[in-house]
């Protein structure tokens, strides 16, 4: 039976000598969850060819030779499923029953289970692919890969991120695996990957790469470089593949994590490849890659590379490093030393558990052992699960502007479907607008294709708008969802690490999916949060409103600060127009959606949603006596923090009394206005006393005055740069102007 550590020590002609490191030490400690399995028995009780504890007759290893009618629909219904859950693939074991007898089949009856399995995959489609076969103490057993036949122009897709330390091998490891080419040990292979100049002479990715590796039905590889410069026809290798692995290159340099953490956030990969130089050891960002994909739940599986050139002692103490840290209370992996085709097997269908870490050992020189690196590739299922009813949700992670075409937008499709000529609502703008579009092309891998779905990213052509109208973290929403964009959410957030405390007020970097902005922590249920706190915290951010979804994973970042979390609430804009009213109590808290707003002597004050410094429009509601209810006047004010030294102080002081200048004569508008005129210094006195209190400043950017239109006194402020970002309130009517 097999066993969830490594089995070399037990294959007949291998003896544990001949590895470098004995694969005992990687065997789990007692305790962890490691019992020894039955081959054939899933997590969950069911026998991994398909049969139920419950079912008598098809828990028996004979029941494949001669099923009845009954048995046969079980067990197609069964394989059926299986290859559902597994995104059209299962690892199907012949000659292993779960009703406790011993394991094999002789010849005969391995004919007649091989011929039952091969009819049943031909009743769902698939093709039958014999991974390995070996002998028990009752005859032979056999694992089969059952993959699901593909249409044309299909294929399905896993997106593996690669992380690691700086120089630890990763755009080489993807330059051999993609280009079929051995490394010459200088840069030869990571040379094709690379996409800038400064890339290529300091030998470091500072940007997110995506290669594709192509596995037919069989599990060979389709990669052909072209013999004319080295490049890869991705077109052509997606027509004759069934499965792509499309691998995420990431940074590694410590300067770039900004854009790690992207790639790992807004590309949504499946698993999770960590490199390991084995002449470096585990140093440098190799565990902050290792806790970002933990907090992600993203399945780590490890390659250690460079052993040509590794002394043993040191591949042994790194290796023994790596157990280490992979059975440490943060991590709780079971490590597992991945030696022949056998280890590949047990490891990859037993990955998706997320507690089993597979470690392989390669070499980019010499070639050894990627070709178990490969295997391990070709049996990896995609995580994304799809539903056919869902309405569509895609997510952008770039943009581009290509002549001829016009602009394109790259991402991931979350759920639902996407054809040719669809029209999705394109949103959030700085407004918090969705717009509508529509979808002129569709690509996938550089391939023109007719539709997507749920969990494959694609490439769509849009009409009728400028890239500089899209910015990644944008969605494209079915029209049937009604997207609403959030200023604010509040979340579950724990703490990695914080060198001091975390109090409200407290800004920094956001990662939700491809969304990525600064937000500032408006209020929390703890006083403060230190390195492994956990919080209900409220955000908000501060440039531009987002869509965003309940449940979502976040990652809270600046500097050396790391925090992780899930979206618990969000909260929908309070206007359409971005704007919430001013809290005289509480200078750094939105009231409750559907306040009207609050009154300063008669006015009304309201701030806009706009980043740092705020601007204020103050209104008068209602007018004071003598002036005509058809003419309102107000007051466009900015704030800022308040200066601290003395110094600054006086002069901020010098600055206030020239801004109530400049309200008084900014207010002298009509000779009906004379007594407005007052009215408004006085709110300005009073707001400006508010202010004070709340370390703010303040300054009069110009001041106006409408029946019906919207005229600005002070001749270097235009409207456009001022009114655009506020709304003017006329009594319980909003204008945006």
């Amino acid at each position: 039976p097999a066993q969830m550590a490594t089995t070399a020590a037990s294959e007949p002609g291998l003896t544990p000598t001949e590895s470098q490191v004995p694969a005992s030490m990687f065997a789990p400690e007692p305790g962890c969850g490691s019992e020894p399995r039955r081959e054939g028995c899933s997590e969950d009780g069911e026998s991994l060819f398909g049969e139920s504890e419950d079912q008598p007759g098809l828990s028996s290893k004979l029941a494949l030779v001669s099923p009845t009618g009954e048995q046969y629909d079980c067990l197609l219904k069964e394989l059926r499923a299986r290859t559902q859950g597994g995104s059209g693939e299962t690892i199907y074991v012949v000659g292993a029953g779960s009703d406790g007898g011993d394991y094999g089949l002789d010849e005969k009856d391995m004919a007649a289970s091989v011929a039952t399995v091969q009819s049943l995959c031909e009743q769902i489609d698939a093709d039958l692919v014999l991974l390995r076969e070996r002998r028990e103490s009752g005859g032979r057993v056999r694992d089969y890969l059952i993959r699901r036949r593909v249409a044309e122009n299909d294929f399905m897709e896993v997106r593996v991120a690669v992380v690691g330390n700086v120089d630890a091998g990763k755009s080489t490891l993807l330059g051999v695996l993609t280009h079929g080419e051995l490394d010459n040990g200088r840069g030869f292979a990571r040379q094709k990957l690379f996409r800038h100049k400064h890339e290529l002479e300091s030998g470091r990715t500072s940007s997110v790469g995506n290669d594709i590796l192509g596995f037919d039905q069989r599990g060979a590889v389709v990669n052909r470089p072209d013999s004319h410069g080295g490049g890869l026809d991705w077109t052509r290798i997606c027509q004759r593949s069934s499965k792509v692995i499309t691998f995420i290159d990431l940074a590694g340099h410590e300067k770039y994590l900004k854009t790690t953490v992207f790639g790992m956030t807004g590309h949504l990969p499946d698993f999770c490849m960590l490199m390991v130089g084995s002449n470096a050891g585990i140093i440098g960002m190799t565990k902050e890659h290792l806790g970002l994909a933990l907090a992600l739940n993203v399945p780590v599986f490890v390659v250690v590379t460079k052993i040509d050139m590794c002394p043993a002692n040191i591949l042994q103490e790194t290796l023994k490093l790596l157990q280490r840290l992979l059975k440490s209370p943060g991590c709780r992996k079971i490590p597992v030393l991945v030696q022949n085709k056998d280890d590949v097997i047990i490891t990859a269908s037993n990955f998706s558990s997320e507690r089993m870490c597979p470690i392989f050992q390669i070499s980019n020189v010499t070639g050894e052992n990627m070709d178990l690196l490969k295997m391990f590739l070709n049996l990896l299922s995609s995580r994304s699960t799809f539903k056919e009813d869902e309405p569509a949700e895609f997510q952008i992670d770039d943009t581009y502007s290509v002549p001829g075409v016009g602009t394109v937008v790259s991402g991931t499709t979350l759920r639902g479907w996407i054809r040719l000529n669809d029209t999705l609502l394109l949103g959030p703008d700085p407004l918090g607008n969705f717009t509508p579009i529509t979808v002129k092309s569709i690509h996938r891998k550089r391939m023109p294709v007719q539709e997507v779905r749920g969990g494959q990213t694609a490439s769509f052509a849009l009409k009728k708008i400028k890239r500089s109208a899209i910015r990644k973290g944008m969605a494209m929403v079915s029209p049937g969802l009604s997207p609403q964009a959030s200023w604010e959410f509040e979340a579950e957030i724990l703490v990695l690490h914080h060198p001091t405390t975390i109090a409200p007020r407290y800004q920094a970097m956001v990662h939700c999916g491809s969304i990525r902005q600064t937000a500032t922590i408006q209020s929390m249920n703890r006083e403060c949060l230190r390195t492994g706190d956990k919080a209900s915290v409220h955000f908000r951010f501060i440039k531009t409103p987002e869509y965003l979804h309940t449940d979502r994973r976040l990652v809270f970042r600046e500097g050396r600060t790391k925090a992780v979390g899930t979206i618990t609430k969000v909260r929908g804009l309070s206007h359409a127009w971005n704007m919430f009213p001013l809290n005289l109590e509480h200078p750094h808290t939105v009231p409750a959606d559907g306040a009207v707003g609050v009154e300063v002597e008669g006015h009304q004050v309201f701030w806009t949603c706009d980043p740092k410094p705020f601007i204020l429009v103050l209104t008068t509601v209602p007018p004071p006596t003598g002036v005509s209810t058809k003419t309102k006047a107000g007051l466009l004010l900015q704030i800022k923090p308040q200066a601290k030294t003395q110094s600054a102080r006086k002069v901020a002081s010098q600055g206030e009394a020239a801004n109530e200048d400049a309200a008084s004569a900014g207010s002298g508008l009509q000779s009906q206005q004379v007594r407005l005129q007052h009215s408004l210094l006085n709110s300005y006195r009073h707001l400006a006393s508010w202010l004070h209190r709340g370390d703010y400043t303040s300054s009069v950017l110009g001041a106006c005055s409408w029946a019906g239109s919207v005229k600005v006194r002070n001749s270097s402020i235009a409207p456009h740069n001022s009114f655009r970002a506020g709304v003017v309130v006329m009594g319980t009517r909003v204008l945006h102007v």
